[in-house]
């Protein structure tokens, strides 16, 4: 007799009698991204305006940036990618934890399952949002406040604003755990949300990009 297979080796797509299809979820995400990025677009475009109006303002203002800070925080938030893509391949797996300890972390990752991955890119996520918070204390023991001037208003809105969309990326990882502790089994409908979030936080991080590299490496 061929043994039966278990759940855990069945693609998530397929848990529980579902089909490789586009899933509705995905495809509205991606839609909202869509406008999301517009949003950042033109933040962007209010940057450089201003900046081409005001470059002795840019020249005296960056250099009260940390860069050296910001570079580390910014390698944070992009591996905190990467752990959350690998919480996606466990989820793709229908493995929705894994035994034995969570810091049990050399050597062991591979039976990490997608709460474990999810838990740490909560935690690299809110240790990049705790680094923006001390920046923004520092700056504004500088004298640098959004009403200070313009170079002040936009640099608090291009990364406030997105301080405010990794803060909900943060809200959605504790729904994902949440609704995986409190299930009975880990079903394709969870797996599909985990693959969203997945989606908003790697765009959150690509903007992010463009944000460091505008702000802190273009001076």
């Amino acid at each position: 007799m061929a043994p039966v297979a278990t759940a855990t080796a069945i693609p998530a797509s397929r848990l529980h009698g579902h089909h490789d299809r586009p899933s509705m979820v995905s495809v509205g995400t991606i839609i909202w991204l869509s406008s999301e990025l517009m949003f950042f677009a033109a933040l962007f475009a209010s940057y450089f305006t201003i900046r081409a109006q005001l470059p002795g303002l840019w020249a005296d203002k960056t250099e009260l940036l940390n860069v050296p800070f910001s570079t580390t925080n910014t390698i944070i938030l992009v591996l905190s990618s990467v752990t959350c893509q690998w919480g996606v391949f466990a989820a793709e797996r229908g493995q929705v934890g894994r035994g034995g300890a969570i810091w049990h972390f050399w050597g062991k990752t591979q039976g990490w399952g997608l709460r474990e991955w999810f838990i740490l890119t909560y935690l690299m996520g809110a240790v990049f949002i705790g680094g923006q918070a001390l920046e923004y204390a520092e700056l504004i023991h500088e004298g640098l406040t959004i009403p200070s001037d313009a170079y002040g208003t936009v640099f608090y809105l291009t990364t406030g604003f997105h301080g405010l969309h990794v803060t909900g990326g943060l809200i959605a990882f504790l729904f994902v755990l949440g609704r995986t502790y409190l299930a009975r089994r880990f079903t394709h409908e969870q797996a599909v949300t985990a693959i969203v979030v997945s989606y908003y936080w790697h765009f959150v991080d690509v903007v992010w990009i463009g944000l460091f590299l505008t702000i802190y490496v273009i001076k």
